[in-house]
């Protein structure tokens, strides 16, 4: 194993989960959870690759896939905002929509041809650094440099500007940001489009840079889960964020390359993870600590220690008391 080049793909996969997760943080800052980023992703990525093949036009794609799962995100907005129904069963039931809806309109379009793939760039001078040159600046997709200046920019959007200060406010005390002239209802909209956005994005992402070529019901694997579970293990801090998801992204490559490790036994070379069971093994941890953390961050004492938004969840009616 070359450490190298488990870090090098590692940051890419890990921008992935970046996208997805910098796009939940925004919508449950605001006080919506949206569990359909799975199907958001999965939406985006038959989208880019779609229009990516008609057009030959990648970045045309990566519009197409933000705007579309930006829309079908709205379904969910609507439902939880206007409706103020439970935001849990509505991101399921967007997740199972979204994903229904690419394998329709996706079905065949890995054999319908090639398409033409985002650029591949390396930074002079930092691509020449040691070491972390080869990880980070050199031979990199266009859009792990876009997650470079994302993840910054939204971590001092939410923390020092004004607008920030309303998303906070509206996913904290929605009653006392109304009161102050802080449209909620519209915030609470905006947000959740902006997470659909950014969801689209992320699986743009994935099938025209990350596992270029080719789009099935396997695309996303699950990723989307994963960056809901990065939502709380970075503790709605878009810089923790960053950090969890090139973590993560690094564990998801060093997984693979594991499983093609030999030892000798006996004199003999022999796979160390031969067995299938150990494959299975290894791909299961970074659900199983999704897993984890998702039901660890359930509980209220928790997510008062970790600093969860605390009308995340909780519908807001104009004239209620509390929240």
């Amino acid at each position: 194993m070359d450490l190298v080049i488990i870090l090098h793909a590692g940051v890419a996969t890990g921008t992935v989960l970046l996208f997805a997760t910098l796009g939940e943080i925004f919508a449950e800052r605001s006080g919506v959870m949206n569990l359909g980023v799975e199907g958001m992703m999965l939406l985006g990525a038959m989208s880019a690759f779609s229009v990516t093949l008609a057009t030959q036009n990648p970045f045309l794609g990566i519009l197409v896939a933000m705007l579309t799962a930006g829309l079908i995100s709205q379904i969910h907005a609507f439902i939880c905002v206007t409706l103020q129904a439970d935001q849990v069963v509505s991101g399921l039931s967007l997740t199972f929509l979204g994903t229904g809806i690419s394998l329709v309109f996706g079905e065949g379009l890995s054999k319908a041809g090639a398409v033409n793939l985002l650029p591949v760039v390396s930074i002079p001078l930092l691509a020449n650094i040691p070491i972390l040159g080869d990880i980070f600046f050199n031979n990199q997709s266009v859009m792990v440099f876009a997650g470079y200046l994302l993840f910054p920019l939204c971590w001092y959007f939410i923390n020092h500007t004004r607008p920030g200060l309303h998303l906070r406010a509206v996913g904290e005390y929605p009653a006392a940001a109304d009161a102050l002239g802080v449209n909620v209802f519209q915030l609470r909209y905006f947000y959740v489009f902006l997470g659909g956005v950014l969801a689209g994005l992320a699986g743009a992402t994935l099938s025209l840079a990350i596992s270029p070529g080719w789009f099935s019901d396997l695309t996303t694997a699950g990723q989307g889960w994963i960056a809901v579970g990065l939502v709380i293990f970075a503790q709605w801090d878009p810089m923790k964020a960053a950090f969890g998801s090139y973590m993560f992204g690094t564990l998801r490559r060093l997984i693979l390359d594991i499983q093609g490790v030999t030892v000798l036994f006996g004199g003999i070379a022999n796979p160390f993870f031969s067995n299938p069971y150990y494959g299975f093994f290894l791909q299961m941890i970074p659900y199983a600590f999704t897993i984890i953390v998702l039901v660890l961050g359930s509980h209220e004492a928790m997510k008062q220690r970790i600093g969860s938004p605390a009308a995340l969840g909780l519908p807001y009616i104009r004239g209620q008391r509390g929240l």
